[in-house]
């Protein structure tokens, strides 16, 4: 629940997120606001998301999205990789948000600034400016005790402090008549703390200890150069003894010939697609790979919403070392992923390795591949009129699937792609006169590609005709199964009913059979 105004109202109401379902009350109890959401609701926060003067509700639910609600259209969608369980507004376009599985970090309206994850919960977070520069820090009560303020422009950690158990809130108020804010922070068994900014610019524990004052910007470039500095030798150390262990015995030249050529060491990736052999289904495929004769040792693959726990490492047998190697990867979810690797390269029989660090991005429908047999596309359909050149439809194609090679169009454009995951048709269809036609059974998807393609064309509004016949025919099915049912419930009450009677019609004649002491009867 949250408290505030919502869009041009100017009356504070009270909006409640429920079973998919938002609703508005105002001072009186009314029923102002309603509108429906994907699934059951999580957190709420009102923020002036667009900057128009005007706040926008911000709401997590447990399908993973968060939605940005202007009065009671949806503006916004961002899908996240599990239930968004918190969310905090920021004086400004930026709100933090926390997920079930330990995950916090901000967005600034449409762009993920950054996120960190924990093994342990975010239980609850609070847009606070704790060391007074006029920039709101978030702060994060966590499940083991811990409570952080991390930037809201980096992440990067500036106070953190335990409280003895789990956080059970944080919110901020004038504890002290001082006429400025405390930052109070309170814990499952009652234990509180407060934390504030005071004249001094140096943030401290108002109950007891001594909290770390704010660093200069000298001092934190100073720490930025060093560590880089210490980065740079450990890097070089690993090239020296890579080349000392391959073959001690060579002298300098061969050890300056294998650090040139681990200096020269390059890894190169490709993304594909695999249609899957044997018991392994089709998926996405990441191709990893030396320029030279280097070996991968193993390779960490971090991706959100691909593995358990997000992280995935792979450590090949000693005879199966190679200078390439795959990653298989199975999205469950149609949305653009970053993918995080990190590959130990270096010599064969080396116990020094480089550390290769990249990231690349599965398009949003990569678990699309494009099929060249041509069928007819099925009944299900969506359609409408898009006033644009068949080259920025073939454009958004290319940016959205995996594709060997881009689409080129000139007349009439016309693709069709077989999913993954379920081997379903997907067809996409541009006509001369502007007409777009998707034709899939899958309805979630038909609605994905009609989101994604007005994203890419910063269209507000697209007028859809929409024709579903087996999701139609379901629908009906599931109609008669609770009119069916519906009729039993009254079936069996209307039983009920006669067996009460009987029931007590019973009861009354065995108690004058027995206050007559004729029970056989």
């Amino acid at each position: 629940m949250v408290i505030g105004k919502l869009g041009s109202d100017t009356t504070p109401l009270a909006l409640v997120g429920g079973n998919c379902s938002l609703q508005g009350f105002d001072c009186k109890g009314k029923d102002i606001f309603w509108s429906v959401t994907g699934d059951n609701v999580c957190s709420l926060t009102l923020l002036d998301f667009d900057q128009d003067g005007e706040n926008e509700l911000i709401v997590g639910s447990e399908d993973f999205d968060i939605r940005v609600f202007k009065e009671d259209h949806i503006i916004s969608e961002q899908t996240e990789t599990e239930a968004v369980t918190s969310l905090a507004a920021f004086s400004n376009s930026k709100f933090g948000y926390g997920l079930a599985n330990g995950t916090v970090g901000v967005y600034d309206k449409f762009q993920r600034l950054w996120r960190v994850k924990s093994k342990n919960r975010a239980m609850s977070i609070y847009a606070y400016d704790l060391d007074g520069d006029g920039v709101e820090e978030l702060i994060t009560g966590w499940s083991n005790g811990k409570i952080d303020a991390r930037s809201s422009r980096t992440g990067e950690v500036m106070f953190k402090d335990n409280l003895n158990h789990a956080v059970a809130g944080i919110t901020e108020g004038d504890y002290r008549m001082l006429g400025r804010s405390d930052l109070i922070c309170c814990s499952v068994e009652g234990e509180g703390m407060r934390k504030g900014y005071n004249m001094s610019g140096e943030v401290g524990i108002r109950t007891s200890g001594v909290g770390p004052g704010t660093l200069s910007v000298e001092q934190d470039n100073f720490r930025e150069i060093l560590s880089k500095k210490q980065t740079l030798l450990l890097e070089l150390r690993n090239y020296q003894g890579s080349a000392h262990f391959s073959n001690p015995a060579q002298g300098h030249t061969q050890d300056k010939q294998i650090i040139n050529q681990e200096a020269k060491t390059r890894l190169q990736t490709g993304i594909s697609i695999n249609m899957g052999k044997d018991h392994i289904p089709p998926h996405v495929e990441i191709t990893l790979s030396t320029n030279n004769e280097m070996i991968i040792r193993a390779v960490l693959v971090f991706a959100e919403g691909i593995f358990k726990g997000e992280t995935h490492v792979i450590h090949p047998k000693d005879s199966e070392v190679s200078s390439k190697l795959n990653v298989a990867l199975f999205p469950q979810k149609d949305v653009p992923i970053d993918i995080h690797i990190k590959s130990l390269v270096g010599c064969k029989g080396s116990q020094h390795y480089h550390v290769f660090e990249l990231t690349r991005q599965l398009p949003r429908f990569s678990m699309y591949t494009l099929t060249t047999e041509s069928s007819q596309p099925c009944d299900s359909f969506v359609s409408c009129f898009i006033n644009e050149r068949l080259q920025r439809i073939a454009m958004w194609l290319n940016q959205n699937f995996l594709l060997s090679e881009d689409l080129e169009v000139s007349f009439e454009l016309k693709v069709s792609f077989l999913s993954l995951r379920n081997n379903s048709e997907l067809t996409v269809t541009m006509f001369p006169d502007g007409r777009l036609v998707i034709n899939t059974e899958d309805i979630v998807l038909a609605g994905e590609l009609i989101q994604s393609l007005a994203a890419f064309l910063n269209l507000e509004h697209v007028q859809v005709v929409a024709g579903f016949p087996l999701q139609y025919r379901r629908l009906e099915e599931l109609m008669q199964k609770v009119i069916a049912l519906k009729e039993a419930r009254l079936r069996l009450g209307a039983e009920m009913a006669d067996h009460s009677g009987l029931i007590r019609s019973l009861v009354v004649r065995a108690e004058d059979a027995r206050m007559m002491d004729n029970m056989l009867c």
